[in-house]
């Protein structure tokens, strides 16, 4: 049954150029768009830039530029990274779009006409690289500076605030992660934030009166909203709020919002939280993955050890590094990013494994049945049990990408190819062509339906790459979602000559 599915990206904070963690993020989040349309689901899938707060106009004046100007030229290295990355996505949001503005005014008019905001004073520990508060039992103090957990450091700061009533909701949040154990992801942020909502929630601060650069308060312009108010709008005016009978808004609410661990607090407590405030209703799940580290180090800019993921697509080609990012590690938990090991999972699994199978296997077509499609064939002995296995394997690894779970969802189709290199071994088929002419061309016809499934099942993952394999394995191009496996190409279709689909990388010696 088709359905509606939303998946998003956090929109990226514009201070800096994106880094290999921003390109994690947005493939995962592209790979669940590409399998939900595989399976035939009407699909949008956002990103963009987040471009207001303390932390962009800082940037802005250290670069001497005007806050705008330097958002357009930052904004767009992100842009930019959406193409080199091969996205699907279907909108790119930038928050100082005059329809976030718009978006983020009416949820303020909307939780203010609802009572849900009222006018105080804030004084606490903030963190200008966090853009956010923390308490005093959440900080470190090292040579007479205070950190946040994040290693920001904290300043005391007091000033007039507009405060949205959050502590109203913590019960009521409780019970809905009760109720809906499926909305944080994975279980140990689904822990962390239970535990931080069952230790007290306070109000929330929520505007700003220390700098400009933000969305002004309606009806207070001196004050400008609080940067994760305006920021976690922004998924909804994509789908067209406040307009709820555009068209987008039918994919509200959100399937997934893909967001990394350090960010789960605001995505979900505060989100859930003031949509449903203002009677909205709340995503259907926040995953928040791990962080790729360089020698333990979280990447960032402020430790100046960030990857460019440019640099990582010219030097080993776009669908191996797309591969890497989601296979080598579990998406929630932590990876030591190598190039090392880029390179041997590209070597081992990509070359080796898929593409030595396919270009032995097309190659014997070639050779010994003229280039065309041996007819299909009854499944015996050895047959039986890879055939099985790649009945199952379309399953199995759509289980896995509905629990972001990318790392065994590939294993299940390699599980598949390491079967398949294992067949071709034991039948010999350029022996066959001597004894069994029959059933050469039947096992060379069940090594080709196996590699049309994984290579139907890796578009997601390598959608260049595999439509390149599905070409040579003669697929139409209007056949190759998960329902056309169901339908065999017919014998004596014509496939052209094959070509190698991996370039290996030689690995410099330690």
């Amino acid at each position: 049954m088709t359905e509606t599915r939303y998946v998003t990206t956090p929109i990226y904070y514009v201070n800096d150029k994106p880094h290999v963690g921003h390109a994690y993020t947005s493939v995962a989040a592209d790979v669940l768009a590409r399998w939900w349309r595989l399976q035939g689901h009407e699909v949008f899938f956002l990103t963009g830039t987040d471009e207001h707060g303390q932390k962009v106009e800082k940037a802005a004046r250290d670069a001497g530029m005007d806050p705008q100007a330097f958002t357009d030229q930052v904004s767009q290295h992100f842009r930019d990274l959406t193409a080199t990355l091969g996205l699907s996505n279907d909108d790119f949001i930038r928050t100082t779009e005059a329809r976030h503005k718009a978006a983020c005014t009416a949820l303020w008019q909307e939780l203010a006409k609802r009572d849900e905001i009222y006018l105080g004073h804030y004084e606490g520990w903030y963190a200008v690289r966090d853009e956010a508060f923390y308490g005093p039992d959440e900080l470190t103090e090292r040579d007479g500076v205070k950190y946040a957990p994040s290693g920001a450091p904290v300043e005391w700061v007091r000033e007039p605030s507009y405060f949205f009533r959050l502590s109203k909701w913590q019960d009521w949040l409780l019970d809905y992660y009760n109720k809906k154990i499926e909305f944080i992801a994975p279980e140990s942020r689904r822990n962390e934030v239970i535990s931080f909502v069952k230790s007290g929630l306070q109000d929330l601060s929520i505007s700003r009166t220390s700098f400009r650069w933000g969305v002004p308060v309606p009806g207070d312009p001196a004050h400008v909203m609080y940067v994760w108010l305006d920021a976690l709008t922004n998924y909804i005016t994509a789908a067209g709020y406040p307009d709820t009978k555009a068209e987008r808004w039918t994919f509200w609410p959100a399937s997934v919002h893909l967001v990394g661990k350090d960010i789960v607090r605001f995505h979900a407590i505060y989100w859930p939280a003031f949509l449903e405030a203002a009677g909205l209703e709340p995503p259907k799940r926040v995953f928040a993955h791990g962080w790729w580290t360089i020698e333990g180090q979280k990447m960032s800019k402020s430790l100046g050890n960030a990857i460019d993921p440019v640099a990582l697509v010219a030097d080993y080609g776009l669908d191996p590094l797309r591969y890497f990012l989601l296979r080598e590690v579990p998406f929630g938990a932590d990876g030591d990013f190598s190039r090392k090991a880029l390179a041997n999972r590209l070597n081992g699994e990509l070359a080796d494994a898929l593409g030595n199978l396919a270009n032995r296997t097309l190659s014997l077509i070639q050779r010994n049945c003229e280039g065309k499609l041996p007819a299909p064939a009854a499944a015996i002995g050895d047959d039986v049990a890879l055939l099985d296995a790649l009945a199952a394997m379309p399953g199995l690894v759509g289980q896995h990408v509905e629990d972001q779970a990318f790392h065994l969802a590939l294993e299940e189709v390699f599980r598949v190819v390491r079967a398949a290199n294992g067949y071709i071994t034991a039948q010999a088929p350029w022996a066959l062509k001597k004894t069994d002419l029959a059933r050469m061309e039947a096992v060379l016809r069940h090594l080709h339906s196996v590699l049309r499934g994984a290579a139907t099942a890796l578009q997601p993952f390598m959608p260049g790459t595999m439509a390149a394999l599905l070409d040579q394995l003669g697929v139409p191009a209007d056949a190759r979602d998960l329902a056309a496996l169901a339908t065999p190409l017919p014998g004596g279709t014509a496939l052209p000559p094959p070509s190698p689909l991996f370039r290996k990388i030689e690995i410099e010696a330690a």
